[in-house]
């Protein structure tokens, strides 16, 4: 008669490949009981790290991992990508960055279906349906998805413009408005048409942004009151202007006082009488952007427009 215990075990064996014993702390499965007592294996649970970098105080539980570790101060990097090329001192990476050749998206929302290449990627997706926003701006209280999108709020703030335009000398504070100033001020190229008005636009969100203006959609809501806006960027305007007393950018003629460096630079043009923004269809000028995209809307709105309209705040 066949063992029971026996018949059991096989039959486990099937839904867990083989690997019948279980580690009870952190679910580590494994074929061979004995395993389970190898004082290797049980490092991560003992916090033994018997493996040290003679460089720096790094220590791990095992010697493939103090390999890796080493790599940070040799600087090799023997896995190589042999389509395009790029190098990683760690083989798991290298595994990452071929799924942007193969467009392999193993990882996918159970909300929408929507598929990403990193576990992280997806992670960061997620919060678009739960609403979580972890990382916050100590200035005027934005709140973002990303640490990286808090970087570049930041400099909202401290006005750093580190991507420089080489034909001009414009800067941007992240690397897409200069891709865009690059298409619209330099190549000339705009291929995105409203249907509604013929505004024309360099970049496919711009003209999303625009129709707006037409439907009255205002998708970007504040967590703090019932404002509403077409744009992430005129929101993070409100937050700025609405709730931080925060205003830390000076007029020296008057005193006027803004939390929005770019404020302070269009009402200076009340002191200088500066017009920059020129309508490419009559000799009208204005200070500010929006009033030249309320001109082409009352004196040109049948015409093919080239400016974009926005809601804009009021300055003094």
């Amino acid at each position: 008669m066949e063992d029971p215990s026996c018949s059991s075990g096989q039959h486990i064996a099937k839904h867990t490949g083989g690997k019948t014993y279980l580690f009870g702390d952190c679910c580590y499965r494994t074929a061979q009981i004995s395993t389970l007592s190898n004082s290797i294996q049980m490092r991560p649970h003992t916090e033994e790290n018997p493996h040290e970098c003679d460089e720096c105080d790094y220590s791990a539980a095992w010697k493939t991992a103090l390999d890796q570790h080493q790599a940070k101060h040799t600087g090799e990097k023997p896995y190589v990508c042999e389509t395009c090329g790029y190098k990683t001192a760690h083989k798991y990476k290298l595994s990452r960055h071929l799924r942007t050749h193969t467009g392999e998206k193993p990882y996918m929302c159970g909300e929408c279906g929507y598929r990403a290449a990193l576990k992280s990627t997806l992670s960061r997706h997620l919060r678009t349906h739960t609403g979580e926003k972890p990382y916050k701006c100590g200035e005027c209280g934005y709140k973002a998805t990303r640490q990286f999108t808090i970087s570049q709020h930041m400099r909202t703030h401290t006005g750093e413009k580190p991507y420089k335009c080489e034909l001009c000398d414009y800067s941007a504070v992240n690397r897409s408005t200069l891709d865009y100033h690059l298409k619209a001020k330099h190549n000339g190229e705009k291929p995105y048409m409203c249907g509604e008005c013929g505004y024309r636009t360099a970049h496919r969100p711009n003209l999303s942004k625009h129709i707006r203006t037409h439907t009255g959609e205002k998708p970007f809501k504040c967590d703090q009151c019932d404002y509403s806006a077409v744009s992430k960027s005129n929101l993070e305007n409100h937050l700025k202007t609405k709730h931080t007393t925060v205003k830390p950018s000076i007029c020296g003629e008057c005193g006027y006082r803004t939390a929005i460096k770019s404020h302070l630079t269009q009402h200076m043009r009340t002191h200088t009488g500066e017009k920059p923004y020129t309508c490419d269809q009559c000799d009208y000028s204005a200070a500010r952007k929006s009033s030249l995209n309320r001109h082409h809307q009352a004196k040109h709105s049948g015409e093919n427009l080239q400016t974009q309209v926005q809601e804009s705040y009021i300055l003094p």
